[in-house]
């Protein structure tokens, strides 16, 4: 069984930074590209950042480019998302999610991902 447990989360101004992490188990963590989504409250769940399975491929929504930067640490077993200069339209639960198949460069649908973690909320103050 695949457990993704997300930490990091919390309040910040605007301007500020947060790290989350995604510390996973259950598998071999390293052969599955990884992905965070995020949901405001009132809306649907949305991509934010993905890594492929060997990190060197990555890929961001437009409304978070220049800002995040996703990144993982197979030793470790964790996936993380920096996430700087945040604005308050950043603020909504962050989910990390595990790809269904095994070495690919991980997707922004939601589909191709078969684990899920728990969420953190991330809130951000203007």
């Amino acid at each position: 069984q695949v457990q993704l447990v997300e930490s990091g989360g919390g309040l910040v101004q605007a301007g500020g930074s947060l790290r989350l992490s995604c510390a996973a188990s259950g598998r071999t963590f390293s052969r599955y590209a990884m992905g965070w989504f995020r949901q405001a409250a009132g809306k649907e769940r949305e991509f934010v950042a993905r890594i492929s399975w060997s990190g060197d491929s990555t890929d961001y929504a437009d409304s978070v480019k220049g800002r995040f930067t996703i990144s993982r640490d197979n030793a470790k077993i964790t996936v993380y998302l920096q996430m700087n200069s945040l604005k308050p339209e950043d603020t909504a639960v962050y989910y990390c999610a595990a790809a269904g198949l095994e070495f690919g460069l991980g997707s922004q649908r939601q589909s191709e991902y078969g684990y899920w973690g728990q969420g953190t909320q991330v809130t951000v103050s203007s």
